[in-house]
């Protein structure tokens, strides 16, 4: 996996660089704000994922969540993984809701949980989409005038932890169910959310994607 890291804390750069090489994964380039973040995108085709902080110099503001939206759409080739230090949930729906896969958003403090962090940059490189369990806790706790609304409470359960990107297996430890109800609960939620024939895989994203903008996204 060839990644570019921006984070602005020269500490914590430095810190993830020495982790994912470790690791065996190729650092292409790592920045310190978004305007360098975009000319490393444009400098190397084989890019696979960028982390990105979310607020980067100068305004520290959503520099990073505004050049992780650019990425993705003129390189929807490449994966994004936004980082930011506290939840707001409307970073999530609003990556996320160009319909595409192979995006993440997450709590600067799961990167001290190496496995976890190690597992989630794989499941979006690889065209998943990973949501904070934080952030997914908060949406959950909303109401909404939406498909979702068809859905029992298991099954935005399930949801809900799939959009943490969670497979089968884990949504099945989490809930503490067999991974055939699991399976059940997921044909279903497809089904009510009116989600077509596509790939396994990609019907997933599409339920998230659902999820997440029914949720509202609003903080």
């Amino acid at each position: 996996m060839r990644i570019i890291i921006a984070e602005d804390s020269v500490l914590l750069r430095s810190g993830m660089v020495k982790l994912l090489e470790d690791e065996g994964i190729e650092i292409l380039a790592a920045v310190g704000d978004a305007e360098q973040l975009l000319a490393a995108v444009e400098a190397h085709d084989d890019v696979d994922l960028c982390l990105v902080d979310i607020r980067m110099p100068p305004g520290y503001s959503e520099e990073g969540m505004d050049a992780a939206i650019k990425i993705r759409r003129t390189r929807p080739d490449v994966a994004v993984l936004l980082l930011s230090q506290h939840v707001v949930s409307r970073y999530a729906a609003e990556l996320l809701g160009g319909g595409s896969a192979k995006v993440g958003y997450l709590l600067k403090d799961r990167v001290a949980d190496i496995d976890e962090f190690l597992g989630t940059l794989r499941r979006v490189a690889g065209g998943g989409a990973a949501i904070d369990p934080e952030v997914v806790s908060q949406l959950l706790s909303r109401n909404s005038d939406s498909a979702l609304d068809r859905l029992s409470p298991r099954e935005s359960e399930v949801l809900g932890v799939m959009a943490e990107g969670l497979n089968n297996a884990g949504i099945a430890a989490r809930l503490v169910i067999t991974e055939r109800a699991v399976e059940k609960h997921i044909r279903s939620i497809f089904t009510k959310l009116d989600l077509g024939q596509d790939d396994h895989d990609h019907r997933r994203v599409r339920a998230v994607l659902e999820y997440l903008r029914g949720t509202g996204g609003q903080d």
